[in-house]
């Protein structure tokens, strides 16, 4: 049956490849991460990042964004990101929990995404005193909430503001593949290179079936990380298998060709929708203009999406999204 649901990639379906390789590690390995698949991961991941890299595997993204920042921060100490993050909105207090309190301080700016003069600004009104919480971290979305990808000059802005206040940057990267797909540069030059610390790479929403990896740079993992996993619950019996999806999703640039047949999907629905949109469309997520009455036509010709505030719709395409039915609906919206 052909979906018309747009409602989350979230949703999509496992890649047969992902289904292949967790078979084929079904066999009597060493538990926790100590199999041989996730021994693998920092030699595949410095390759893949053109530079030395520490790598640990966890179920959900959500748990990736926490870990790394509870590293990167004690709990009289705050991180900064977007008012609209998913760390703020959508994880229900858990970077807080992981790191023993640690406050976040939010700041706006247009398609969720933080400016460098923004974070100067809101670095200048905190006093230097102990009576005040101290950033020690900052943490960016790539794709944002709104679909707007970061390109390597954005993200050295930041970058720069965080060595000039010796913070830590780490970059939510649920939808890093849609970013770095749309931006078509490597994935070096949008992390490392451009001063990201630490990396939760999303793999989950992109054909895996539970799979993330958090991906440290240089010298900012070690000591605590795995610690904090063990503490917090999430160093499963039998990682390998977790593993094993992330292997398969870098064999070949699997990842990649997935977020690219994604984004097509998306650039499709919008090259449709005109002035409709609401942000530029550059990863899979389409922010669409929509009256209640013209999102109930849609509705009644079979597609689903979720509503985003008032006549705003939010629609996300998935790297499995059948063509003819993207198609069907580029025409829908064109059509009212």
């Amino acid at each position: 049956m052909v979906s018309k649901r747009y409602f989350s990639d979230n949703a999509a379906a496992v890649h047969p490849k992902v289904m292949e390789a967790m078979m084929a590690a079904n066999h009597v390995d060493t538990a926790y991460d100590g199999d041989a698949i996730s021994q693998s991961l920092d030699a595949a991941f410095s390759d893949l990042f053109e530079t030395p890299a520490e790598v640990v595997w966890v179920a959900t993204g959500t748990v990736a964004n926490s870990i790394i920042l509870a590293h990167f921060v004690r709990p009289w100490q705050a991180v900064l990101c977007h008012e609209e993050a998913h760390i703020e909105v959508d994880e229900c207090g858990a970077p807080a929990f992981y790191a023993g309190g640690a406050k976040l301080m939010t700041l706006g700016g247009a398609g969720a995404k933080i400016s460098a003069e923004g974070l100067q600004a809101k670095l200048a009104g905190i006093r230097q005193d102990v009576h005040q919480i101290q950033p020690a971290a900052i943490s960016i979305t790539n794709a944002s909430e709104y679909g707007q990808s970061w390109s390597p000059s954005e993200v050295g802005a930041i970058a720069e503001v965080a060595r000039r206040h010796r913070l830590k940057l780490h970059m939510d990267g649920a939808r890093f593949a849609n970013a770095v797909a749309h931006q078509g540069c490597s994935p070096a030059d949008v992390t490392w290179r451009a001063g990201v610390d630490a990396l939760s790479f999303g793999f989950t929403k992109n054909g895996a079936m539970t799979a993330e990896a958090m991906v440290f740079f240089g010298d900012s993992g070690g000591a605590g990380v795995r610690e904090l996993k063990k503490r917090g619950g999430h160093l499963l019996s039998k990682g390998r298998f977790v593993a094993a999806q992330i292997q398969a999703m870098l064999e070949d640039d699997l990842w990649l060709q997935n977020a690219r047949a994604s984004n097509r999907g998306a650039a499709c629905i919008a090259a449709a929708a005109g002035d409709r949109l609401y942000y530029p469309v550059e990863a899979n997520e389409i922010f669409l203009r929509l009256t209640a009455q013209e999102a109930a036509i849609l509705r009644t010709q079979g597609f689903d999406f979720y509503d985003w505030g008032q006549d705003l719709a939010r629609l996300v395409t998935s790297w499995d999204q059948d063509e003819r039915a993207v198609a069907e609906l580029a025409a829908a919206i064109a059509a009212l």
